[in-house]
């Protein structure tokens, strides 16, 4: 399984090494960086995401000792990007891609859950004791061990200022260690502390639905894909039963559930019946059917222009960038008036591109040198407003790019659906609450991977 587990910092540097069943040489995390960083100074989001592939085949040399040789060794390298850093397994044998990359992403969770969001390079350096103490419960010889996160919290508690002054006082890393067992570790629901109990109780449902489109120069929509999540936060006594209804669960596939759910229940009634974890977590993810996810009108109107000189003015271009919002489109929204907040556009300028100077009418821009890439802060935009982007820049040479990079677009509409999939009905049993629970559910449309060619 997992031979070893390694995390980089946004600039290649090793922030965490942890061997489970051998050794895996430095060198691999190289090698996976001169892939990641190719074409570009910096291996930032935007260019792992584009280029590299979430398994490499490597080679490792292990080494015998001063003066002996060292034998080849096949390694199968995982990895996936969260808030800037990379995550890497590596694994001697063949497994099964999805089940390293599904642990790697819990992983990350848990990082988030003890250390907030962002997990950054910052908050693993002032937490590097409790790491390897996750990584000690997550994982045995190699498998995934303890990942849910009641357990691993009753296992190792959240680190605050007083038990870091306490560490640093006796030198040790034992007060963050519990000395109980969990009582989730002996049930049937592992996922599940006992004796749960709130003065308030009440459980809140965030259906989060995301778009992935290519956009093409004129408008029209060449590839499309919406995938869906239930996030769910429920702090509620004693051990409940949920059942959860929709309105129209025909319009969902390829459905996957936390542990918690009756999988059995679902196939057969399209309900979705669970004993929920105590806090936030995952309760389902979705995707649409393939002819509804063809079918999508995205919310916006993207068009960008790049012009370059000529004669004299060969070593100048300008750039012209509008938004606006379309009066007619596929997301269901609850509510007359369609507002989308949080638009930003990214610009991906050609290498040749030396500097820029870009103005806008509404928002901010910033351009990084360094990546060749502006920044277009937005905000919230209505069917009446059109936010512009106008700006020029001087390029080396006075070869023209034969094509220039796709604009990415990022959005979001609360209280809104492209699917349509709406909550019917949620009921509570098993415990006999004195007041009753507060229930809530809300909706949000945004942008997943969402790209616009340029001409």
């Amino acid at each position: 399984m997992i031979q070893s587990l390694f995390l980089l910092s946004p600039t290649g540097e090793i922030l965490i090494e942890r061997h489970f069943r051998g050794q895996t040489s430095r060198s691999i995390c190289q090698k996976y960086w001169e892939k990641a960083s190719v074409g570009s100074g910096l291996a930032s989001a935007e260019v792992l995401s584009d280029t590299m592939s979430p398994v490499l085949e490597l080679t490792n040399v292990n080494d015998h000792g001063a003066g002996g040789s060292g034998s080849i060794q096949t390694i199968y390298l995982f990895s996936i990007l969260r808030d800037g850093l990379s995550y890497l397994a590596a694994c001697p044998s063949e497994v099964s891609p999805l089940l390293v990359i599904e642990f790697l992403h819990r992983v990350a969770d848990t990082f988030g859950d003890y250390f907030g969001s962002p997990t950054d390079e910052d908050a693993i350096k002032e937490n590097f004791s409790t790491v390897y103490q996750l990584l000690e419960e997550m994982v045995d010889f190699g498998w995934p061990l303890t990942t849910e996160p009641n357990a691993l919290q009753d296992l190792i508690r959240l680190p605050t200022v007083l038990s870091k002054i306490q560490q640093v006082v006796t030198g040790g890393t034992n007060a963050a260690i519990s000395e109980v067992l969990p009582s989730g570790t002996v049930s049937n629901m592992p996922w599940r502390k006992a004796g749960c109990k709130y003065s308030q109780n009440e459980i809140y449902f965030d259906m989060v639905e995301e778009i992935d489109a290519l956009i093409d120069v004129s408008g029209r929509v060449i590839s499309s894909d919406v995938s869906g999540s239930i996030q769910a936060q429920a702090h509620l006594s004693g051990v409940p039963d949920i059942l959860l209804t929709f309105s129209d669960p025909d319009v969902i596939d390829d459905c996957a559930f936390h542990p918690c759910v009756r999988y059995g229940k679902f196939e057969l009634d399209k309900v979705v019946s669970f004993v929920p974890p105590d806090g936030a977590f995952t309760l389902m993810t979705y995707r649409l059917k393939a002819d509804q996810s063809r079918s999508i009108s995205p919310p916006l109107n993207c068009m960008p222009q790049f012009s370059y000189g000529t004669g004299n003015n060969s070593s100048q271009g300008r750039v012209v960038v509008s938004i606006g919002v379309k009066p007619v489109s596929s997301i269901i929204r609850k509510g007359m008036t369609v507002k989308v907040e949080e638009i930003t556009v990214t610009i991906p300028f050609p290498k040749i591109v030396r500097t820029a100077n870009l103005t806008a009418t509404v928002g901010t821009v910033l351009y990084d040198e360094a990546a060749k890439i502006a920044s277009w802060r937005i905000g919230k935009v209505n069917e009446h407003s059109r936010p512009m982007l106008t700006g020029t820049f001087l390029i080396s040479g006075t070869d023209k790019p034969e094509e220039n990079p796709p604009l990415g677009l990022s959005w979001k509409i609360p209280q809104s659906s492209v699917s349509g999939l709406t909550v019917s009905g949620l009921t509570l049993t098993g415990v006999n609450y004195g007041n009753k629970p507060y229930k809530g559910v809300r909706s949000l449309t945004k942008s997943g991977r969402f790209q616009v060619r340029c001409n």
